[in-house]
Parts: structure tokens; C-alpha cells; sequence
């Protein structure tokens, strides 16, 4: 095998794809209904290099392959995560509070404990590092040989640990309160002598509804705008989420059995992909549709969710768009759109070179700290924080600042796997030299008392304090553990719900300018 791990040692771009693939297969093994994901290409990696090193060959790979796909992970998931993200944080931030207060008792109680096992301060700050998986925190010790050992001696149960607190959250994803409500559509037959118009209507239930069309008393369809007056005898259909299209059906009048989507001849409805890049990041409003094709937007699907198509809803390129419109309008809509399926597959370059880039400066920037020590966000989180931004915005002028979301999540895919061979080749390197070093029980000993405090108390007061659903709880898991493999692993167990991504974002940028803050502090104690 010797001469196996030469060849390995000496070709790293091989090494990569071995452990993807092999890591891989090995994630999609399912044991009692669990599987590890995207999380076995970490423990593969661990295991070949460990494997490696004990027949006196060492496998790395360079630290920028490392750092490429965590780049691209952070940004992507930053633009997935972004149009939902400042929405939930101006409800969520004390979260992040108590996040950070977890992390400063997690601190103190791995001083107290590391001191009452007799471990050095500098190997403490690299245990409480490698515990809650965040190697900028291990950089920010120095990367003494005294810190990475214990480190590499936590990092395992640190990600076994989490994984567990994920499965334990998902358990009860199926009781979830704040999963995205089924869009219903339904023909509703106007009673009320009110005459309220279609923008008092939608204003009234939070611009959660939407009218795709309307039949007059005369029998004419048409689509109807925000100033249209709803006269008693209208049949209209509503798209919306179900308990709020009751409440509009109960305003009305009542339920009609006349389903005006049948009636193709005048008003036809289709599903167009907005695949022209020039169109991307506009609001349906930008679109103009109504004065250009009398055409309208009834329904928006991005990825495997549902949204009602509100005036100002921002489009991204490769959305699903249920268009309705004059039947002899329809072709030119689809022009007009796209309707590609290249729009699906478009990486938008020039959004994801410049957003990267720009992330890496932002996390490049030094801050001096008292006592003469620095502080940097880091590549990671500058880029999260600018994938965000850029995923919430849209467009700048004629600048897109977006990627479609099928892109996106490809890429996210690729950098999260890319990322996780280099950093188990990394700590499979480091993993017998923690254990000849003879101190490993005592590391692995705080490893789990600080990781086990962790993610039992960030668990606990999300779930029971904050009353967090199960899914964007297996989210929060990962980004207050600030590993991207536990994303991974909750993002195969529910399929990608939007809601992991929003729990890892939430926390995540916070988490981890605390986790370097202290691990610093550690050191000097």
C-alpha cells in the first residue's frame, strides 16, 4: 500500500476526486434509514490519510483547493439563503445572542475543565477549536503543534456530535409550524355590494394572494389589475395559501363551481422558465407584462417551492413563472421570457468573480485588538456575508447580482465536497499525532464535555426558548457548529428545504467572529 499512497502523495488533484467519489458512495450508503451525505467524503478522507500516515506517507493537498470550495460553498449559500435571510433576521436576531452567550459559557467552561485536567491554555484553545469545528478559530491560536493536536483530537466528535443534534431536530420536522404554506388556486363568485378592488383585497391579507383572472357578469374573462373594482356577480380565481384564500373566498362570497382555468379560449395559462439573463433580478412589476402582452404572473416556483406572484417579487433567473394571458399572446410572452432550459445552468460569472472576490476582501480586512493581538472575519464568512447581500438584492442597474437557483446549488454542492476532502486530509494527518502524543484521552475527554454543552444548550434553547421548527433547527445546528458538513448532512435528509439553509445563515457569520474572538482570549488566560 506504501507504494499506492506514494502515487497519492504525489498527485493531489487525484486524491480530490478519489475521495469525492469513494466519499460519496460511502454517503449514500443508508444504515437503520440514516445516511452520512456529503459528510463520508470527510470521514474517507480521515481515513486514507490517517491510513496514509501510518505507513509513513503523507497526504495533502494545497490549501487553496481547501479554500476554493469553501469560497464557492459560502457564496452560493449565501445567494440561496439571501432573499429569505434579512426577513427572518428581524425577527431572529436575539437568537444570535444567545448563540454568542452559549459560545462565551462554552469558553469559560473549557478553561475551567482543560485547567482542572492539567492541559496548557494553548492546547485548550485548539481543543475548544477542533470541539466546535472551526479551524479559522485554530489559525487564530497561531497553529501551534501544541493546538493542532488538540484540535485534530476534538474535530471527529465534534462533527459526529452535531450530526446527532440534526437527526435529533428532524425527528420532529413533520409537527413543523413554519413550513412554506401549499399555493392553492380557487374560482370564487362575488356577493359582497362593497365593490372593494383587487389591491384592497390582496393589502388586506399582506399581499399573500393573487387574482389571476376575472369573468364579469357578461361572460367576458379578463385579466384584472390591482384598480379593478370587483363587482357582485364577478367570478374571480385566487392563488394564495390556503387559509388565506378561505378568508378571501368568506370577504367575497363564496365558492363557485365554475373553474375558470378550463376556458382556454380567450385566456390561456402556461409555465415559462425566465431564462434571459437581462431579465433577472427585475420585480414582476418591472416586467411590465400587463402593458406589454395584457399578460399577468400568477404563481412563482424557485427550486421545489411555491410563491405567490406579488408586484414586487424579485425574479431570479431560471425561476418558473405561471403565466396567464391572452391565448394569441402567449408565444410572444415565451419570447420574451426565455423559456430555456439554459437559464437553469447559467453561473452568471461575472455575479460570482466579482462577489467572491468581494467577499474575500471583506474578510481579509484586519482589526487591531487590544493588546496587540488582530481580528479578521475571514474568507468564509466575508464571502457568506456578501453572498447574502447579493442574493437579497437582485440586480444593480444592469448588474445581476443573483445566479439561478439550480446553479446555485450545484456549485454550493461541488465547493462543500471539495472543501470537506481537503479538510479531512488535513485532520487525518493530525489524528495519529494526537494520539502518539499521549495526552489524547484528556483532549478527547474536553473535546466532548465542550461540544456535548454545545450543541445540548444551542439545541435546547432554540427548540423549547425560541420554539424553532425541527428543520430550520437542523440548519441553526450547523451554523452555530460552523461546519459546512453538517449543512450537507441536513440538507440530504430534507430534500434542501429552503429553511436549513435560513437556520445556517442566521447564525452562522456571528458564530464564527465569536468562536476566533475567543479562542485568542483562551490562549492569553
Amino acid at each position: 500500500m506504501a507504494t499506492v499512497f506514494q502515487f497519492l502523495a504525489e498527485h493531489p488533484i487525484v486524491v480530490l476526486f478519489v475521495l469525492i467519489g469513494v466519499g460519496a458512495a460511502l454517503g449514500r450508503v443508508r444504515v437503520a434509514g440514516v445516511s452520512l451525505g456529503a459528510v463520508g467524503v470527510l470521514f474517507v478522507a480521515i481515513g486514507i490519510t490517517a491510513w496514509g500516515v501510518s505507513t509513513g506517507v503523507t497526504i495533502e493537498m494545497p490549501a487553496a483547493v481547501g479554500d476554493l470550495g469553501l469560497v464557492v460553498f459560502a457564496f452560493c449559500t449565501g445567494l440561496i439563503a439571501g432573499p429569505g435571510f434579512f426577513n427572518a433576521l428581524r425577527t431572529s436576531y436575539p437568537l444570535m445572542l444567545v448563540v454568542t452567550g452559549v459560545l462565551v459559557v462554552t469558553a469559560v467552561v473549557a478553561y475551567l475543565v482543560g485547567s482542572a485536567l492539567g492541559i496548557p491554555p494553548i492546547t485548550i484553545a485548539g481543543t475548544f477549536a477542533g470541539a466546535l469545528n472551526n479551524t479559522p478559530a485554530l489559525a487564530a491560536t497561531g497553529g501551534s503543534p501544541d493546538a493542532t493536536v488538540g484540535y485534530a483530537s476534538a474535530y471527529v466528535y465534534g462533527v459526529i456530535a452535531a450530526m446527532i443534534g440534526v437527526a435529533l431536530a428532524l425527528r420532529s420536522r413533520d409537527k413543523d409550524t413554519d413550513a412554506q404554506a401549499a399555493i392553492v388556486g380557487k374560482p370564487i363568485e362575488v356577493d359582497t355590494p362593497s365593490r372593494p378592488t383587487v389591491g384592497e383585497v390582496t393589502a388586506g391579507r399582506g399581499d399573500r394572494v393573487a387574482f389571476s383572472r376575472r369573468r364579469s357578469a357578461d361572460g367576458e374573462v379578463e385579466i384584472v389589475g390591482p384598480d379593478a373594482a370587483l363587482e357582485p356577480g364577478d367570478i374571480v380565481n385566487v392563488i394564495g395559501p390556503k387559509d388565506d384564500v378561505e378568508a378571501v373566498t368568506r370577504e367575497l362570497g363564496h365558492t363557485s363551481a365554475i373553474d375558470l382555468t378550463r376556458d382556454r379560449s380567450r385566456l390561456d395559462f402556461r409555465r415559462i422558465i425566465l431564462s434571459d439573463a437581462r431579465l433577472a433580478g427585475r420585480t414582476i412589476a418591472g416586467l411590465r407584462l400587463p402593458e406589454r402582452f395584457g399578460a399577468t404572473i400568477a404563481q412563482v416556483r424557485r427550486g421545489d417551492v411555491d410563491f405567490v406572484a406579488t408586484p414586487e417579487f424579485v425574479l431570479h433567473q431560471g425561476d418558473r413563472l405561471r403565466v396567464v394571458g391572452p391565448t394569441g399572446s402567449m408565444g410572444e410572452v415565451t419570447r420574451f421570457l426565455g423559456d430555456s432550459e439554459r437559464g437553469f445552468a447559467d453561473i452568471n460569472p461575472v455575479a460570482l468573480g466579482l462577489g467572491v472576490a468581494l467577499g474575500l476582501l471583506l474578510g481579509s480586512i484586519v482589526v487591531p485588538l487590544p493588546g496587540g493581538g488582530q481580528f479578521s472575519l475571514g474568507y468564509a464568512a466575508g464571502v457568506l456575508v456578501v453572498g447574502l447581500v447579493m442574493g437579497r438584492i437582485g440586480r444593480i442597474g444592469r448588474f445581476v447580482t443573483s445566479l439561478p437557483n439550480t446553479a446555485s446549488s450545484v456549485l454550493a454542492e461541488l465547493g462543500l465536497l471539495i472543501f470537506l476532502a481537503y479538510a479531512g486530509t488535513k485532520a487525518g494527518a493530525q489524528i495519529l499525532s494526537a494520539i502518539a502524543s499521549g495526552e489524547v484521552v484528556r483532549l478527547l475527554l474536553l473535546g466532548a464535555v465542550l461540544t456535548t454543552f454545545f450543541i445540548a444548550a444551542t439545541f435546547l434553547l432554540a427548540r423549547h426558548v425560541f420554539r424553532l421548527g425541527g428543520t430550520r433547527l437542523s440548519g441553526l445546528v450547523g451554523g452555530a457548529q460552523t461546519n459546512p458538513a453538517i449543512l450537507g448532512f441536513a440538507n440530504s435528509r430534507t430534500d434542501y428545504d429552503i429553511r436549513v439553509a435560513l437556520g445556517y445563515t442566521l447564525v452562522y457569520p456571528a458564530a464564527m467572529v465569536v468562536k476566533i474572538l475567543l479562542a485568542q482570549v483562551l490562549v492569553e488566560l
